[in-house]
């Protein structure tokens, strides 16, 4: 794919994260999964860590390699058109040049970016850390060429770190020292009640990303919190899954 190309569905993707009327980027995991979501419509694609290590038979927080991941990243940007975006978990102990060159290898022109860091022992990075490693990350896409869209993810919710008290304060600040480090969407991951995701879309800086159960949720019950990207994490894999296996016992 051609620097071109990539710039343009990068700039595409970029566009449409509008706060209060919220990109819907189904998470897929093959190129299966993709072509179903875009022959339903969508606009944009995000690729799973947790859905696309399921189809191998590997576990998540880098059970598998970059390479596989990129190996089925490429099986999914040749069947489909649209820009695609894919979870590099924490980034694979890979250097920051070598995950943005991977990626756009491949025809991905985002990526997801978390603070746990599975490669030791799980660990938190620190805000300062972490936010070093997103402007390591765009000054390696500017190198490219290619305005890659980088989605800045704190796990301090789903890992429940420290108080609870002050915990979306410390979120905020987390993320907002990416966002000055040259994230575009900032990714507080997490099943949260309204009030809190309203005021993370209110406080921070940037375009956020909430999470949302595909077959439960109200999708118009994002845009007025100020969401501006939804996406399903492993839960659509996991819906149809449920789906397959009321089918299957019919025949056992």
């Amino acid at each position: 794919m051609s620097k071109q190309v990539l710039q343009e569905r990068a700039t595409t993707l970029l566009a449409l994260h509008q706060p209060g009327n919220p990109v819907v980027l189904p998470t897929v995991w093959d190129a299966w999964s993709a072509k179903l979501a875009v022959d339903a419509g969508f606009a944009a694609l995000t690729v799973g860590s947790h859905p696309v290590a399921d189809s191998m038979g590997k576990p998540d927080n880098e059970g598998m390699t970059f390479d596989e991941l990129l190996t089925r990243v490429a099986q999914i940007t040749a069947a489909v058109d649209v820009p695609v975006s894919v979870d590099t978990e924490s980034g694979y102990e890979q250097a920051p040049k070598r995950l943005i060159d991977g990626l756009l290898g491949v025809g991905a022109v985002g990526m997801n970016i978390e603070d746990t860091v599975h490669g030791e022992g799980g660990r938190l990075r620190s805000s300062s850390e972490h936010a070093e490693l997103v402007g390591a990350l765009r000054a390696a896409a500017d190198v490219a060429g290619v305005h890659v869209v980088i989605n800045a993810r704190t796990d301090l919710f789903l890992r429940r770190d420290g108080d609870d008290a002050d915990r979306v304060e410390r979120a905020i600040a987390r993320l907002t020292e990416c966002a000055r480090a040259g994230a575009d969407v900032l990714y507080p991951v997490g099943r949260h009640d309204p009030e809190t995701l309203r005021r993370l879309a209110s406080e921070l800086p940037l375009p956020i990303n909430a999470i949302a159960a595909p077959e439960a949720a109200d999708p118009a019950s994002f845009g007025p919190l100020g969401v501006a990207r939804i996406s399903f994490g492993p839960f659509l894999q996991f819906a149809l899954g449920e789906r397959a296996r009321e089918i299957l016992a019919r025949w056992v």
